[in-house]
């Protein structure tokens, strides 16, 4: 059992320290199982586009499948602000040009604003997860301060490059569980939200 803080060094450190082969493998597997997912009642998806030098989950091959199966489904990206730790979403098509942040996250230049509350499905970035659904991410709160404005019966689903560790020992009341995680290996379904 860990702290969000050692959680969040270890599993930075596993994933700096991948080679790039097993890193695309785990990958591939990832898109796999994301598309054992039906998402044929989703019509706004909110996705995170990945931070590369942080070896991140790589989404793209992700919105590239969903925007060929899924053609009327809209997407969104966040732009954030980590001064203040808040989101702004917009309307992400594909000639929307995107700017990298100076951490690293490409992120819309601009364009149709997106309230939260439109939104059906968020991928969510996260560290590592454990067996209830909890999350570690880079620890601004960002990502759970935006689910608490979506609707309740938004749904998420983290993207993971690992399997869950046991328990986050310090997840409190304003961590926002996830309903599900895929990972190269199965999808974890933690709540149903109807």
């Amino acid at each position: 059992m860990f702290t969000k803080t050692d959680i969040r060094k270890q599993f930075l450190e596993r994933r700096l320290n991948m080679p790039a082969e097993d890193a695309a493998a785990l990958n591939q597997h990832l898109l796999e199982n994301c598309q054992k997912v039906n998402y044929s009642r989703i019509r706004w998806a909110h996705i995170f586009l990945p931070i590369t030098e942080k070896k991140e989950v790589n989404t793209w091959p992700i919105v590239t499948w969903m925007r060929q199966a899924y053609p009327a489904l809209q997407w969104v990206l966040g732009k954030a602000s980590l001064a203040t730790a808040d989101m702004e979403h917009f309307l992400w098509e594909e000639h929307t040009p995107l700017v990298k942040s100076r951490y690293g996250i490409p992120e819309p230049a601009g364009g149709i604003p997106v309230e939260p509350g439109t939104l059906d499905l968020v991928f969510v970035p996260l560290l590592a997860f454990d067996l209830t659904g909890h999350r570690v991410g880079y620890g601004k709160g960002m990502y759970d301060r935006f689910l608490k404005q979506c609707r309740p019966d938004v749904r998420t689903i983290g993207l993971s490059l690992f399997e869950p560790v046991d328990v986050i020992m310090d997840a409190d009341i304003h961590d926002v569980p996830l309903q599900t995680v895929i990972t190269p290996v199965t999808i974890y379904q933690f709540i149903e939200k109807q």
